[in-house]
């Protein structure tokens, strides 16, 4: 991570998704992991919640978030996999304006160097959806660790040179 100190750190407003047909809060160590990671990094956890495994209310959450203007990104983690419960992708895509291809190949290349070729079941995604950022991160504690601090840390991250998510926001409404 190339930080530049003689920058000003700009949080932003996290959403946080967990998408599970088994997980309530009690079980829910991937978004805790996640959670502790979005405050310890500085950003603010603005809402979080957790969602079966419906591409219908997964959507609706996403719509709903997107549209919260205190709202700058939405992680979720969970339903990226290849099971046929598994829709978290199909639901980012009815909302997404632009897919974020290198957010995928990164985590996967990422997560090759812990887990292996096991790492090509992972559909992690990322899009923009009405300037609002979302990624999509498989449900493991391992995945969400993965995703946070080998990407979203220094992305998210409004001081990372050469350059960094935080500073395109103003532009992602754009046309």
């Amino acid at each position: 991570m190339a930080i530049d100190e003689n920058r000003v750190f700009k949080p932003i407003n996290i959403a946080l998704l967990t998408v599970s047909d088994t997980r309530g809060p009690a079980e829910d160590t991937s978004g805790d992991i996640l959670a502790q990671r979005i405050v310890a990094s500085g950003h603010a956890l603005a809402a979080r919640a957790i969602e079966k495994d419906d591409a219908d209310a997964i959507e609706r959450r996403f719509n709903a978030w997107i549209d919260d203007p205190r709202i700058d990104a939405i992680v979720s983690t969970g339903g990226t996999g290849l099971t046929g419960r598994d829709v978290t992708p199909e639901a980012m895509s009815r909302v997404q304006d632009k897919s974020i291809e290198g957010f995928g190949e990164l985590f996967r290349w990422i997560s090759y160097k812990t887990i292996g070729t096991s790492t090509v079941q992972s559909r992690a995604c990322a899009a923009v959806a009405r300037g609002t950022y979302l990624f999509a991160l498989p449900g493991s504690n391992g995945a969400v660790k993965d995703g946070w601090d080998g990407i979203l840390a220094e992305q998210l991250d409004s001081r990372n040179r050469p350059c960094n998510f935080v500073e395109l926001m103003p532009r992602l409404r754009e046309t």
